[in-house]
């Protein structure tokens, strides 16, 4: 989803198209994304075939996510849009998938889809790609020779910056199970947003009894069946496991905007303490 330096420790799947046989042997190739299309590269259809029915409304950003999980070569038309057009979901500026003037190699612009039910729409969020990651870094004054990063080390930060998202909505329905009865459709998320710099009165306290300050903070605005519960996700540093990508220690929980929040916390709170 956004993509951060910070989330990169931290908080959702590609395809393969394949060629008809016949393609080899002089045929056209079938209507439909783009690098299928190699001897009328003047009249690229509209749209991948998966993706012919009206998108539903939202943000533009993850509106138009399917068209680089499905068909990534659409990417060359993401650079062209309004920066200004900013996604209110995550403050986030639509999809760059361009690469920066001073790139020193190439980076993948497909993107994963997330298990992450996004709020008013039929469809998950979808995680940026490595390129728009790599952009993203740059707007925020991060530069690439400080790091001399290769490669595997952006597919390796967006592996890591995926699972760790897909950890923290693991958490969140741990949470939102408490409520299964008065949704029982489910939660989906309705919009996040980084806080690195503002610390919660949790990870404050805990930094005064001695403990490690979280690397990054976000907070996610989740929708249970109409009503929007916030929840505050700290990100700490732990051991990667190589086989997950999984990475942060993550402490989630429904922020203090309600009484039923508190409750939750206090329920939740005694049973770990007398389990």
């Amino acid at each position: 989803m956004g993509a951060s330096m910070t989330t990169s420790a931290t908080t959702v799947k590609a395809e393969t198209v394949t060629l008809p046989a016949q393609f080899g042997n002089g045929s056209l190739p079938p209507q439909g994304c783009p690098m299928h299309q190699e001897s009328q590269k003047s009249s690229y259809p509209s749209e991948c075939p998966m993706h012919q029915a009206e998108p539903p409304a939202g943000p533009v950003h993850q509106d138009r996510a399917y068209e680089f999980v499905e068909c990534p070569l659409r990417a060359a038309k993401a650079g062209t849009q309004e920066l200004s057009d900013i996604d209110p979901a995550n403050m986030m500026p639509p999809p760059n998938q361009k690469p920066a003037p001073d790139q020193p190699f190439s980076l993948s612009v497909k993107r994963e889809e997330s298990t992450i039910p996004r709020a008013g729409t039929d469809n998950n969020w979808v995680y940026p790609s490595e390129q728009m990651f790599w952009n993203a870094m740059l707007r925020k004054g991060w530069r690439w020779k400080d790091d001399s990063l290769s490669p595997d080390d952006m597919t390796n930060i967006i592996k890591i910056h995926n699972r760790n998202n897909e950890q923290a909505w693991e958490e969140i329905l741990k949470w939102e199970a408490l409520h299964a009865g008065e949704c029982p459709c489910g939660p989906s998320l309705k919009r996040f947003g980084g806080k690195a710099k503002e610390l919660s009165p949790r990870a404050r306290i805990r930094h005064w009894m001695g403990y490690e300050l979280p690397f990054d903070r976000h907070d996610w605005v989740v929708d249970r069946c109409g009503k929007e519960v916030r929840y505050v996700i700290d990100y700490y540093e732990g051991d990667i496991d190589k086989d997950t990508h999984q990475f942060s220690i993550l402490d989630v929980r429904p922020a203090f905007d309600s009484l039923g929040a508190v409750w939750d916390r206090v329920k939740v709170a005694w049973w770990r303490w007398t389990s």
